[in-house]
């Protein structure tokens, strides 16, 4: 039987390493406009999203936006839109993409607490399904279309 590797990388599926933080998260690394930063991989975010404070470092045009945003523990916060970024993830990559911007101080302290890196960002479902991600987590591997 072919490994599940050898097949998805038949199908023209790109392969990245994930790797765990103590906070049983998976950890990748993503660039945003060009920009490289550190991200978890959330499947259960609804949308891919950067902290405020790190608006210039990834080149975004920040609009005003009237959704609020909830989890991890917050409720209720306030957003901004960025649209028509490119993100590339490994050798995957896409345009005239969408991010949430908002502020994940509460995410970076949870994280602190269990002595894990500070993120940029979270990849959600959204980038999730527009490559097909199939997720290996034995293997700690994100396959992307």
């Amino acid at each position: 039987m072919a490994s599940l590797r050898k097949f998805l990388t038949e199908q023209g599926f790109s392969r990245i390493k994930l790797k765990f933080t103590p906070t049983d998260h998976f950890h990748i690394k993503a660039k945003i406009n060009g920009v490289e930063g550190d991200f978890i991989l959330d499947t259960g975010a609804s949308s891919s999203c950067v902290d405020f404070s790190r608006v210039r470092h990834f080149n975004l045009f920040a609009q005003k936006s009237d959704i609020r945003a909830a989890g991890a523990g917050a409720t209720n916060m306030r957003t901004q839109v960025s649209e028509n970024n490119s993100i590339q993830i490994g050798q995957w990559k896409k345009t005239r993409q969408n991010l949430v911007i908002f502020d994940l101080s509460h995410v970076n302290e949870a994280l602190a607490d269990h002595e894990a890196e500070e993120v940029d960002g979270i990849i959600g479902a959204d980038f999730l399904k527009k490559g097909k991600a199939v997720i290996d987590y034995k293997q700690k591997a994100l396959y992307l279309k």
